[in-house]
């Protein structure tokens, strides 16, 4: 019997909504004196409007994992409607109140979003194909990163217009995601065990748990950077204007990396050694920033960090779907969870070292440098190895 078909219009539209619901979270990031000033708030009420994603995440990334294991369309046809639900809230008034509204309701869609990575890879491509899906899911993400910073350079003098704009994407999105969810999957129907049962499969897996483990580092170290490299390069003379250059550069060299880096890895059998090779490639661009800041080593280190360091998302979410079974969206929620929880922890550490980038860099090479011996406790082999059978 052949395998069904892969349906690459799903990846596509899921791809857009993915990009959309990360457009949606750093909204207010470029623009925030604009937007205090629009608002009538302070830079700290400004930040929230971003700071409940990652908060929010961590108290929902298992029961959406929950929701899309046991109702797949449902839970991302209702991430898709809620994503463009809190773009039109935004709309309705012009006050911090609708703002903060908005940005709570996208928050409450971005895990049903996110976590569906590996569930789209899953229900809607054929088994060689599912390392690309996971890929361009991933890479959509931080793509969407770009485009949000630069709407709000484009819109920097016109917040109104630029969540109109925004809206209208997100409700474009959500649009093409509901019409491609109408015709049902064809890879992997069986629902995952009801209530807590799938959460109990994928935690009950040491392999998925010490793949939560490898995540919490990397992600933290590229949330820290995202936020702090503007104020921990400062010192070294590096304008502001510049710094965000920077940290766009890093980006685009991950979708890059996404765009290549996972599916090798995957091909080839390469996913640890590249997961090894990304932690090494952190430590000696840290250390690099740590004792020579500057503009030139601050856009090669944070490029090169980019390339090496975002592409091992996707080989994780690889992994997990691979392993996990029909407990992928749980498993993969675990993932979200883990790396949020890194990014929270490390970036409220580095927070306190802001005045101090050697020491600030040192300790983000030296995390990375013990997150190390965490890959000896894998092999190639459990990599392919489900942790229970889909009929289990």
């Amino acid at each position: 019997m052949h395998e069904p078909r892969s349906r690459w219009s799903m990846v596509a539209v899921f791809a857009l909504l993915g990009a959309v619901t990360q457009v949606l979270w750093v909204t207010y990031a470029p623009v925030a004196d604009a937007a205090g000033r629009y608002y009538a708030v302070g830079d700290g009420a400004v930040g929230w409007l971003a700071n409940v994603f990652p908060l929010l995440y961590v108290v929902l990334a298992i029961p959406a994992g929950i929701v899309l294991d046991r109702w797949f369309r449902g839970g991302l046809a209702a991430g898709a409607l809620l994503a463009a639900a809190g773009a039109v809230v935004r709309l309705l008034g012009d006050t911090y109140v609708f703002a903060l509204a908005g940005q709570l309701v996208v928050a409450v869609a971005q895990p049903l979003v996110l976590n569906a990575i590996t569930g789209v890879a899953g229900r809607y491509l054929a088994r060689r194909h599912r390392p690309t899906g996971i890929a361009v899911g991933s890479a959509s993400t931080f793509a969407g990163l770009i485009v949000g910073f630069g709407l709000g350079t484009v819109f920097a003098d016109d917040i109104a217009a630029l969540l109109v704009v925004q809206a209208a994407l997100a409700v474009a999105a959500a649009a093409a995601v509901l019409a491609v969810l109408r015709t049902p999957a064809e890879h992997r129907t069986e629902a995952a065990p009801a209530g807590f049962g799938a959460l109990r499969i994928a935690w009950g897996d040491p392999y998925i748990r010490r793949l939560c483990a490898l995540v919490f580092v990397p992600f933290g170290v590229f949330v820290t950077l995202s936020t702090f490299a503007q104020p921990l390069l400062e010192p070294a003379g590096v304008p502001e204007e510049t710094a965000g250059l920077i940290l766009i550069a890093n980006v685009v060299a991950g979708v890059a990396g996404c765009a290549v880096l996972p599916v090798l890895a995957s091909r080839r059998g390469w996913e640890l050694a590249l997961l090894t090779t990304s932690l090494l490639v952190t430590i000696g661009a840290c250390v690099v920033l740590a004792l020579a800041p500057g503009v030139v080593t601050g856009f090669v280190a944070l490029a090169l960090i980019g390339f090496a360091l975002l592409p091992a998302l996707p080989i994780v979410l690889e992994l997990t779907e691979r392993r996990a079974g029909r407990s992928e969206g749980t498993a993969a929620g675990l993932m979200w969870l883990a790396g949020n929880l890194g990014g929270l922890v490390v970036a409220a550490v580095v927070g306190m070292l802001v005045g101090e980038p050697l020491l600030a860099f040192l300790l983000l090479a030296v995390l990375s440098l013990l997150t190390l011996p965490l890959l000896r406790s894998f092999s190639r082999v459990s990599t392919s190895v489900p942790a229970r059978s889909p009929t289990s």
